[in-house]
């Protein structure tokens, strides 16, 4: 069985107990609606399925299948990581950024969801594998586009492009994030 850190699974139960008009019962597994009621521990393993479906009822309810807000969701979030863990963000140095998250994500899933085969001064390739069903990968990729987005914007980086090169829910063997971007002006 897949898990994933509280640090990332109580977003989504933040944002679901948010919904104050919404039915969860309709949209979650009856193992999933106790975690509405819980304190979510940001240093424990909780499961990956009650994760994805959570994402689906998030996507369903919330964004209403748009995948943008999804995106934004993820830039925002950069900051919220970073203000946990100072030390993730190199200033103006946006190679060496993405060099610390390399270690950092590791201990978000415990399994490879991210993969990052390349890294350049001004590009880096990341290779998404969540492992879900179709909506929630494709969901959370754009979340990942987001966040690395935000992430390279917060280390300094300008002219941030990111593009799907690969998509696996489009039957793609993998899904491949490329993003490139202007290095900081030397200081």
């Amino acid at each position: 069985m897949r898990h994933v850190r509280g640090v990332l699974f109580v977003d989504y139960v933040r944002m679901l107990r948010s919904q104050k008009s919404v039915d969860w019962n309709k949209h979650l597994a009856p193992e999933d609606l106790p975690y509405l009621r819980m304190h979510i521990d940001p240093a424990e393993w909780y499961p990956m399925a009650s994760f994805e479906r959570m994402g689906n009822a998030i996507l369903a309810t919330v964004t209403r299948g748009e995948l943008f807000p999804v995106q934004l969701w993820g830039r925002y979030s950069a900051a919220q990581l970073r203000a946990a863990n100072p030390m993730l963000l190199a200033p103006n140095n946006p190679p060496e950024t993405l060099s610390r998250f390399r270690v950092l994500r590791q201990t978000f899933f415990d399994f490879d969801a991210l993969d990052v085969p390349l890294l350049h001064d001004d590009e880096v390739h990341i290779v998404v594998r969540y492992y879900m069903g179709t909506p929630a990968e494709e969901a959370a990729a754009y979340q990942t586009m987001g966040f690395f987005e935000g992430l390279l914007e917060l280390a300094g980086a300008r002219d941030v492009r990111a593009m799907f090169q690969d998509k696996s829910w489009e039957g793609d063997p993998r899904t491949l994030l490329v993003i490139r971007w202007t290095p900081p002006s030397p200081r």
